[in-house]
Order: structure tokens, then C-alpha cells, then sequence
């Protein structure tokens, strides 16, 4: 039996079934569009790095709120916290650079954060900017080769059971190394501060969020108009376009808004 894969989706519809919010009031609030919201909480789609912050800082919650099941009862003070770390329990958020795999989502107010993370990019023109955010963090790998950029030194390759502890806010970029289509590391992100998780890597591309909106109004526009009857596959296969194909579509003179009664038509599907 394939395991079951956590998502952002599901905690999302949690959270504003809990605050008494339409769809609507929601995202007039995080300032997410109406359609975008409708597709993340039926897993259609997901949100990038920059996106889930938006969500945290708009409604004033930390964003590991976002990756912890709600609770059904008041919490208990800590005092011996325990979390067992497996891929099936984790929370993935895939971005143009990474794939990430959020271990112990359950966990709340964590100072340390611990990601499983797989690199595709192999070069600073196609990640794009260096990053930074607040505390260290330490990185091991576990496949594969990964080069470290970062502001202040050259660039270095770790293979396979080296590791590396850097301050965060020091602008950084981790690209599978050559010979290797792929990388994966463990990182560990600590920091004192209690909203770590609203300052970690915003590791996508620039252009991801954009072209993500514009895919989205795309799908929610041809699904409303066909009252809501196909997915991504079945679009793409009228099309005669692959999904790919569809995701990376150049669709910026295409995007158009979206009416509130079509979104929330697409919501209920």
C-alpha cells in the first residue's frame, strides 16, 4: 500500500475551516488569489517558499503551522518531545531549484529545523540569486556531489559524507555538482529566534511564483468555462501538450482574471 504523501492542502483547509473563513476571506486576507487557494486545498497545486511566508506573515502564525496537523485539544507544555523522522510523514514542497522534504512537521516551535532536500540546478545563472535567512545551519550530504556558492568564499565540492556549517544570513546557493543529474543532503537550519521557520530558505526561482499564477489562472479559467470537468492530464492531452509541457508554458500574455463566482465554482469541485 503506497504510503499516504502530507501536504500543505489539507492544512491549509484546516486552518481556515477553524478561523470560520470562506475561501474568499481567505484570500483576501493572505493575499493569495481566490483560484490559487481553491487548487492548493484540493492538492491541484502547491505553494513556493515565498508564498507560504506571504500566508504566515499576512495571517500572523508561524509557518510551521502550516506543516503541523491541528490540534484538537490545548498543548501540553514541553517537556520531553519526541518525533520520529520518516519521508511518508513528511511535508514536500517542490520549487524550480529543490525538492524538499520537511522531516518532524508534527513538532511545533522547533528551533532547529531538519530538511531532506534533493538539487537539481547546476548553475548560479539558472538558480538565481544567493540566499540568506536567519541562524546556521549545517549541511550533510547523502547523494550525489553538491557545490557550494557562497558571497564570501569560492566556491567548494562536497561529495558524499562531507558536510558543511555556514551562517545563514552569509548569501548561499547549493547546485548538483557535475556528474551527478541529481543531489541530496540533509540540512539542519537553527536559529534563537522562535519564527525561524518564517525566515528560512526562499530557495525558487524568481520568475517560479509568476509563472505558477499564471499557469493557475489558466487552468482555473478553461475549468470553469468547461464547468469544472477535466484535470491537468486531460487538458494537456486536448491540447496535445505534454504536463510539462503545460507547467512551462510561456503564459503571461495569456493570464487573465478570474471572476469570484468562477473561483469558487472551481472550489467546490
Amino acid at each position: 500500500m503506497k504510503p499516504k504523501t502530507h501536504t500543505i492542502g489539507p492544512r491549509l483547509r484546516s486552518l481556515r475551516v477553524r478561523k470560520g473563513w470562506t475561501l474568499k476571506q481567505m484570500s483576501q486576507r493572505c493575499g493569495i488569489p481566490l483560484s490559487t487557494l481553491a487548487k492548493v486545498e484540493h492538492d491541484r497545486l502547491t505553494l513556493t517558499y515565498d508564498k507560504l511566508l506571504q500566508v504566515s506573515q499576512r495571517l500572523k502564525i508561524p509557518i510551521s503551522e502550516l506543516f503541523a496537523e491541528p490540534e484538537s485539544e490545548s498543548e501540553p507544555a514541553v517537556t520531553a518531545r519526541r518525533s520520529i523522522g520518516r519521508l511518508s510523514d513528511a511535508v514536500r514542497v517542490k520549487t524550480r531549484n529543490y525538492d524538499y522534504h520537511y522531516l518532524c512537521p508534527e513538532l511545533r516551535r522547533k528551533r532547529m529545523i531538519p530538511v531532506l532536500a534533493r538539487l537539481r540546478v547546476k548553475s548560479l545563472e539558472e538558480f538565481g540569486d544567493l540566499v540568506r535567512h536567519s541562524g546556521e545551519e549545517y549541511t550533510y550530504v547523502l547523494e550525489g556531489r553538491v557545490v557550494l556558492h557562497t558571497e564570501f568564499y569560492d566556491p567548494m565540492t562536497l561529495e558524499v559524507g562531507e558536510s558543511v556549517y555556514i551562517d545563514s544570513n552569509m548569501g548561499h546557493a547549493y547546485l548538483a555538482g557535475e556528474g551527478c543529474r541529481e543531489a541530496v543532503v540533509l540540512c539542519l537550519c537553527s536559529s534563537s529566534e522562535e519564527s525561524l521557520m518564517e525566515s528560512l530558505l526562499n530557495l525558487h526561482g524568481p520568475n517560479d511564483s509568476d509563472k505558477t499564477a499564471h499557469f493557475c489562472s489558466m487552468r482555473a479559467l478553461h475549468f470553469c468555462s468547461m464547468k469544472i470537468t477535466e484535470d491537468v492530464g486531460r487538458y494537456a492531452a486536448e491540447q496535445k501538450l505534454s504536463e510539462d509541457e503545460v507547467l512551462h508554458a510561456d503564459l503571461e500574455q495569456k493570464a487573465c482574471e478570474l471572476t469570484e463566482s468562477g473561483a469558487e465554482i472551481y472550489a467546490k469541485t
